[in-house]
């Protein structure tokens, strides 16, 4: 199995499959009676020079299998930190093949590329941090559908 990570610019037509998947996965902000518009975030996503940022996980065959954003907020940004590792999303029938953790991995270097010292996470559920990472627990904060662990990755470790 092949798998190329790219920025989302470089996946034409990538948007609008995302911005389907992003409203069926997180109904209640990009579904119809959420605040969210996905297209216009994913549209945000066009400069690889500055955030937000957009990754797709493209097949052998250039089909979107996953994405993963950086982003200047996310879910705890009322912390007061970020940039914020968000959006990780892998197609189910793709998921426990290590693309998460490749899309991880590849904001991680986005963020460093980008001169980050840190960037942040927010998750419901924790059986494992995001790409087998050394994640800090560093508070809580409310979404939409509840509770979330707010982690920090040190990026100069």
């Amino acid at each position: 199995m092949t798998v190329r990570i790219a920025h989302l610019i470089e996946a034409p037509g990538a948007a609008q499959a995302l911005a389907q998947w992003f409203a069926n996965e997180w109904a209640p902000w990009y579904g119809p009676d959420g605040d969210g518009d996905a297209a216009v975030d994913l549209a945000a996503c066009a400069d690889t020079a500055r955030l937000p940022l957009c990754l797709v996980a493209l097949d052998e065959d250039g089909t979107v299998i996953g994405t993963a954003s950086l982003r200047t907020e996310s879910v705890g940004s009322e912390l007061g930190v970020g940039p914020w590792l968000a959006a990780l999303l892998v197609r189910r029938d793709r998921r426990g093949e290590g693309i998460g953790g490749a899309l991880v991995n590849g904001v991680v270097d986005e963020a460093r590329r980008l001169g980050f010292d840190a960037i942040y996470s927010s998750m419901a559920s924790v059986e494992e941090t995001p790409g087998g990472l050394a994640w800090e627990r560093i508070g809580a904060a409310r979404s939409l559908r509840g509770d979330v662990s707010v982690f920090r990755l040190d990026l100069e470790g």
